[in-house]
């Protein structure tokens, strides 16, 4: 495999790129020991151990430290991996290194952020958070179902009472905003004018 292009990065490292595409980064000095340099010839047994020895190893740190900062999806993590320019190969290996600890669980997940948001959130809204961070459809479902304890009229309810909101007193305008807002983080209109109309 050729080296076509070598570019500076901070801190003493520099990212490759393979005539096939690839992608990886390495500092200086571990490139130097390979005797990487543009427009050289990368040995496939050469490849094989960057990875095993230096890209496989950093990648997972990497992985562990994303996770120990915060819990995250595994659309997430790989995101994460993606963006630190780890070759898709190398990426799919820390993946597979921290679910085989079960450091990384998308059912766990969802579970905990149906848990955390059930109070602030309605259901649409927790669906679509964490639809948008990757997780599938039935392990959303089965958290919703498992672990939502709030009603949906009670979370209503409450925001009203945030809100301030009087049904003697509101004007045609205020009620308007009010069932707006409440439209819009998911609630459906019959819940809405129930809770509406009972305060």
């Amino acid at each position: 495999m050729q080296i076509v292009e070598i570019t500076e990065m901070s801190r003493g490292r520099i990212r490759i790129r393979l005539e096939n595409g690839t992608i990886f980064p390495l500092y200086r000095k571990e490139a130097a020991v390979f005797n990487i340099s543009e427009g050289s010839e990368l040995e496939v047994t050469a490849w094989d151990e960057i990875c095993k020895t230096i890209l496989q190893k950093r990648a997972r740190k990497r992985a562990m430290y994303l996770l120990q900062k915060m819990d995250r999806t595994e659309k997430q993590l790989r995101e994460k991996l993606v963006q630190s320019e780890y070759p898709e190969e190398i990426v799919e290996d820390a993946i597979a290194y921290v679910r085989s600890y079960h450091y990384i669980d998308d059912v766990r997940y969802a579970e905990n952020y149906v848990h955390c948001h059930q109070d602030t959130k309605s259901k649409m809204q927790i669906k679509i958070a964490l639809t948008q961070k990757g997780v599938e459809r039935e392990v959303i479902d089965q958290a919703l179902e498992e672990c939502l304890e709030t009603d949906a009229e009670q979370l209503i309810c409450r925001l009203l009472e945030k809100k301030r909101y009087n049904a003697e007193t509101a004007d045609e305008g205020e009620r308007r905003r009010v069932y707006q807002y409440l439209a819009r983080r998911g609630f459906r209109s019959s819940e809405i004018l129930h809770c509406m109309n009972q305060m």
